[in-house]
């Protein structure tokens, strides 16, 4: 209890400083306030008429003075001082309508009042208040004097007197001490303010002082940052252009100088070329150039050996970038009569999806200290495209090389399939006329058959004197030629379009179909084959003896092998 009114005591504290300042001065005033109903509770020991009704006023002074030291408490600073300024001009109100017609020492409360709303609630307030007791006063006498309101018929003391102005006077000037105070407060904060703001026009001199150049430098650096923004532009641009053709160019002599010029292009360098480590490992090989002394080189098959000559041979053997400038012991690499404008270069390895160095990229420019960081950083990712489009070149080369020795065996094995075919069927094709066919024995002299099963192409003959006229049509297999067909008919005719379709689909699917017929009875003599050979060695493999095993060798290979005589020698000894 004790520390909860210790704590209303004391004035409430808050984080703003504006809000701070008026918290405490409500609370000085509201503490001071509380001499109203004190002295209220006093007035009917001196007048004991008056007791009705100062204890309203003074229970209502009471009530009005915890609302508001409540609020105060709470942060609300604008709500209390309005509660506290009308509370405090009705009480005033209702005491002067009380004691009409006395000698009014109370009318001091009026200027403390106005002063408390001109100082919570600001000059216009004052204004306002002071307006409404003149208003008041005035009403009061009007109504006194036409008899309206009935004067209180009591006199106050001399003692009484004092006792109210002392009261009046107490609250007057320590809301007068209270206001000095604020304003002296607010004097000093504005010094403090002035001091303040010297300081920081002063800094902000000196700001403006050292802004243009720092506005300055920093276009500079601007403009800087924006050509290296426009150099890596360009750089990237040209990744993407390298990139195109990558996806575009799979032959690997188109593709690389292709890259050079491109690079060369973009980012404006003297020399660019690109070496090609040799299978056995000891030259890096000039593969690719854009440049005229590159040419040269290239026409002499320049190639540097790895790891002893440049730094090209160095990063082909040791996997690191290097550059070289035109300074120092590195000017030794730039003796090249092909290349005398060369004033630095860099070397990047290229590799392979398994790490392996396959090449080198280099470099070459006439501008001294011409790499940066960032260049090195662009120029090893175009490194590594080059090295994916190299790597994707070989692939697709050996890819095709694969393909069509892949497809010189398939039509090799497909001519000897069919002819064995052919000859184990006995069956050379089939000859129909009229409504009668008759299976070959024999090839026929079929006219055109030799250009048809050497070229491919249609062959069509018209006999001299004759209406007959003969088509000969190559029969192929996937591209390879397994036959030949030919048609003979009367009247001079012609073979429409729609015809000569439908003839080379039907050949086409018969050769699909006696295709399967070969593969599917090569399958089946393959299975026999296998299964002859599993019986047999079944058989075989249940002999403990020799004896046993020879006999039953010679007796199944003789049942497999009808008509042949068999005979089975061991022993390595030599016949005499």
């Amino acid at each position: 209890m004790l520390k909860a009114f210790r704590s209303v005591l004391q004035p409430p504290v808050f984080e703003d400083k504006e809000q701070n300042r008026l918290g405490g001065m409500l609370h000085a005033i509201t503490l001071g306030a509380w001499l109203i109903p004190a002295s209220l509770l006093i007035i009917p020991l001196l007048f004991p008429e008056f007791i009705s009704r100062s204890i309203p006023a003074a229970a209502a002074t009471v009530f009005v003075n915890l609302i508001v030291t409540i609020l105060t408490h709470r942060g609300y600073l604008r709500p209390a001082s309005a509660i506290f300024v009308f509370a405090l001009t009705a009480v005033i109100t209702y005491v002067s309508i009380s004691f009409t017609g006395q000698p009014r020492p109370y009318i001091l409360f009026f200027a403390w009042i106005i002063t408390l709303a001109g100082l919570l609630l600001g000059r216009s307030a004052a204004t306002v208040v002071a307006l409404y007791f003149v208003l008041l006063q005035t009403a009061i006498m009007l109504m006194v004097e036409n008899g309206l309101m009935t004067p209180v018929n009591a006199a106050f003391s001399p003692v009484g007197t004092v006792f109210v102005f002392g009261v009046g006077f107490l609250l007057v000037s320590s809301t007068v001490n209270l206001a000095t105070k604020s304003i002296q407060e607010l004097y000093e904060q504005s010094t403090k303010n002035e001091l303040g703001f010297e300081t920081s026009n002063k800094e902000l001199i000196n700001l403006a002082n050292t802004l243009e150049r720092r506005i300055a430098d920093r276009t500079t650096e601007l403009e800087n940052a924006n050509l290296r923004i426009e150099k890596r532009a360009r750089q990237f641009q040209t990744i993407s252009q390298i990139t195109r053709a990558i996806i575009s160019t799979q032959n690997l002599q188109d593709l690389l100088p292709q890259i050079t010029q491109v690079i060369s292009q973009q980012f404006d360098f003297y020399h660019v070329g690109i070496f090609l480590i040799d299978p056995n490992r000891e030259y890096a090989t000039l593969s690719a150039s854009n440049s005229e002394g590159g040419e040269r080189m290239l026409a002499r098959s320049h190639k540097l050996r790895v790891g002893q000559t440049g730094i090209v041979g160095y990063v082909a053997k040791t996997g690191k970038v290097r550059i070289a400038l035109d300074t120092g012991g590195d000017a030794i690499y730039f003796n090249n009569p092909d290349l005398p404008e060369t004033r630095s270069e860099m070397a990047l390895p290229l590799f392979q999806a398994s790490g392996e160095i396959i090449g080198v990229l280099d470099i070459q420019s006439t501008i001294p200290n011409a790499f940066y960081q960032e260049d090195i950083e662009v120029l090893t990712t175009l490194a590594d495209q080059v090295s994916v489009a190299i790597a994707n070149a070989r692939l697709y080369e050996e890819t095709q090389k694969a393909l069509i020795e892949a497809e010189l065996v398939y039509r090799h094995e497909l001519k000897t399939g069919w002819g064995k075919f052919s000859r184990s069927q006995k069956l050379a094709g089939i000859r129909r006329r009229s409504m009668k066919s008759s299976f070959l024995a024999d090839p026929l002299d079929v006219p055109g058959a030799k250009e048809v099963i050497q070229f491919g192409n249609i062959y069509r003959e018209k006999a001299k004197g004759s209406k007959i006229s003969q088509l000969t049509m190559p029969v192929k297999l996937r591209g390879e030629v397994v036959g030949v067909l030919n048609l003979k008919a009367g009247n001079n005719r012609e073979w429409s379009a729609d015809e000569m379709d439908i003839i080379a689909a039907i050949i086409e699917r018969a050769a699909l179909s006696i295709e399967n017929a070969r593969l599917l009875n090569d399958s089946r003599k393959i299975a026999e084959k296998e299964r002859a050979i599993s019986e047999i060695s079944a058989k075989i493999g249940q002999g403990t003896e020799i004896e046993t095993i020879l006999r039953t060798a010679v007796r199944e290979l003789g049942s497999q092998l009808s008509g042949a005589q068999v005979t089975v020698e061991i022993g390595g000894e030599e016949h005499e």
